[in-house]
């Protein structure tokens, strides 16, 4: 795996950034999940995000969840990503097709519509931290912008991109987070935002082969740039046969009966990765007479 994301500070602490590129990760979705471009690009963005928003967590077992429900073709998408650089994610109509938008690129607002974006934090607490904002624009990056800034009161600034190629699958994905620090000086926040206005586009980067450590270079080099560390990132899904099992015997009896009686095995999908899990009619009755003993 060539995925990695970055954490950094700059102007002494006034600045903490994170960058990340992804392209690999993003293509083991495309593959899983045979997501048509626009799929791939809104997916791949929101876990782009997760890979640089779960490692942001303090506890060794918290886990971040990203959902954004909109109106638009696309349906849902969820990512779930831990502060150990896993992240697995799936969009609810991965076929969504539509036609270029007025910039000739892949219209992810147009898939993604008017909608709300949830940020659940599990950190081990009796019920998880929800956040929720409106969706501004569709575009992801924007709407995590205006997350921070309303729900974390965190002036950020988020970029996030997946380029794909002329056969579909992704060249490019990565992005960045730079969050400016309570107390940060006006002198800081005006040279912030004056790098940041003047940022071409994160795949443009990505394209001209930068590195995760280069684009925060390039944007903060002169503000005493420091990188603090590099984890490294995949899309990762803890499913297996033993825990979709579990999952089966726990719904109602009558319910696993009605399949044995169907006298044909039954195959499970796992949403996160489409792996199948099939289960023969004995071991549905494994099940019954497991529960029967409990």
């Amino acid at each position: 795996m060539n995925d990695y994301m970055i954490r950094a500070t700059a102007a002494e602490g006034q600045i903490r950034a994170f960058a990340a590129t992804t392209k690999e990760l993003v293509e083991f979705a495309r593959a899983a999940h045979n997501t048509s471009p626009v799929a791939t690009a809104a997916l791949g963005r929101l876990l782009t995000a997760g890979t640089m928003m779960g490692p942001m967590m303090k506890g060794e077992k918290d886990l971040l969840t990203l959902k954004i429900q909109g109106d638009g073709p696309i349906g849902g998408i969820t990512v779930t990503a831990d502060v150990k650089g896993n992240v697995k994610g799936y969009v609810e109509n991965p076929e969504v097709l539509l036609p270029p938008n007025a910039k000739g690129k892949l219209d992810v607002s147009g898939a993604v519509g008017i909608g709300v974006l949830s940020v659940i934090k599990d950190i081990g607490l009796k019920d998880p931290y929800v956040g929720q904002t409106i969706l501004v624009s569709g575009e992801i990056a924007e709407d995590l912008t205006y997350y921070y800034a309303t729900s974390e009161q965190t002036p950020s600034c988020v970029a996030l991109g997946v380029l794909m190629n002329k056969n579909n699958t992704v060249r490019q994905a990565g992005g960045f987070i730079l969050q400016l620090m309570p107390g940060a000086s006006e002198e800081v926040i005006c040279a912030l935002e004056e790098k940041i206005a003047n940022i071409s586009s994160v795949t443009s980067l990505l394209d001209q082969g930068m590195n995760p450590e280069e684009i925060l270079q390039s944007v903060l080099g002169d503000m005493g740039l420091e990188i603090m560390d590099q984890i490294p990132v995949q899309f990762y899904c803890n499913c297996s046969k033993e825990r979709v099992s579990r999952a089966l015997a726990s719904i109602a009896a009558e319910d696993i009966q009605e399949m044995i009686d169907d006298g044909k095995p039954i195959e499970v999908n796992c949403h996160f990765c489409n792996k199948n899990y099939e289960f023969t009619v004995e071991e549905l009755q494994n099940m019954l007479q497991e529960r029967k003993h409990q």
